[in-house]
């Protein structure tokens, strides 16, 4: 029994998880599909000519890195765009070399303070937010209303070091997110014994 808690453990917070993401489960898995199937063409496609990162939300590809010519952007974002499921990409990719290891340490600093600020700031919910830093420059991805888009704007233009935002957000309406919700149980109205 000892063996198997982990795996109930790891089940639940992994139901968890998912139960508080507003995608599908099958959007959820789509995303890591993606990334995963993506990543590998780009290995076989464009070798070690560059730092590229794939995040996927919702079907919606979000490239940031640097690549070293604009023939290697364009052939990034075309295999990228052929990978199966993909929605749209959002080509965010630099001509320009690879960051050096300082860069992306700030980078991954900005990040957490970014999601510390969301989680603090308690009007929010951080979880509807999937963010990624690139050299200085925050992208929010994420199905969100128009008020949690214009907070979290806010909550990441006041974190130092941040360069500029870029929402690469899908707005939905208040009704649409009390349809993402997971559902209360009604009160009980039996009588107490």
């Amino acid at each position: 029994l000892g063996g198997c808690a982990p795996l109930v453990v790891g089940g639940a917070v992994m139901s968890g998880m998912v139960a508080t993401d507003r995608r599908t489960s099958g959007a959820q898995l789509d995303d890591e599909g993606i990334e995963l199937r993506t990543a590998n063409r780009l290995r076989e496609t464009l070798g070690d000519r560059g730092h590229v990162n794939v995040t996927s939300y919702n079907r919606q590809v979000l490239l940031t890195g640097e690549v070293p010519t604009e023939q290697d952007r364009q052939l990034v974002e075309k295999t990228v765009s052929g990978v199966e499921n993909v929605r749209s990409v959002v080509n965010e990719l630099a001509v320009m070399g690879s960051t050096l290891l300082t860069q992306r340490s700030s980078d991954a600093l900005i990040t957490g303070q970014v999601k510390a600020r969301m989680v603090d700031a308690q009007d929010i919910f951080a979880n509807a937010f999937k963010v990624v830093t690139e050299r200085g420059a925050v992208y929010l991805m994420g199905r969100v209303t128009q008020r949690e888009a214009d907070r979290a704007t806010e909550l990441t233009r006041s974190v130092n070091g941040v360069q500029r935002v870029v929402r690469v957000l899908e707005i939905i309406t208040d009704a649409e997110l009390q349809r993402t919700l997971p559902q209360q149980p009604a009160p009980s109205t039996a009588p107490k014994s």
